[in-house]
C-alpha cells in the first residue's frame, strides 16, 4: 500500500476578503474531488490570509506509480487554473515500511 500526500501553495488573484477567498478555494476543492473521487482534498493552511491558500490532497493506491500519476494530474489541474497562481507543489510518498 502506498499513500501519496500533495501540498499545493496557492496565490489567489483579485481577492480582498476571506469571503472572496472561499468563493475561489471551495470550487477548486470541489473540482479536484469531482475529477478524482478517490482522493481526499481539503484546505489545510493559510486559513487566515485572504490571498494565499494551501490545499492538501491525499491518495491511497496499491502502486507507487499510480499514486504519483494521480498527484501529478491534480497538480496540473490546479496549475492551469487562470484565476490562481501555483507557488509550489510538494509531493511525498509513503509505503508500508515508513
Amino acid at each position: 500500500m502506498y499513500v501519496g500526500a500533495l501540498t499545493l501553495d496557492i496565490l489567489l488573484g483579485d481577492v480582498h476578503s476571506l469571503k472572496q477567498k472561499r468563493s475561489v478555494v471551495r470550487p477548486l476543492v470541489a473540482e479536484l474531488h469531482r475529477r478524482f473521487p478517490a482522493v481526499a482534498v481539503a484546505e489545510v493552511g493559510h486559513l487566515d490570509l485572504h490571498r494565499r491558500a494551501e490545499v492538501g490532497v491525499a491518495v491511497i493506491s496499491a502502486s507507487a506509480g499510480n499514486c504519483k500519476e494521480v498527484m501529478d494530474a491534480c497538480e496540473r489541474l490546479v496549475a492551469f487554473r487562470p484565476e490562481i497562481e501555483l507557488l509550489s507543489a510538494r509531493q511525498r510518498l509513503y509505503n508500508d515500511d515508513d
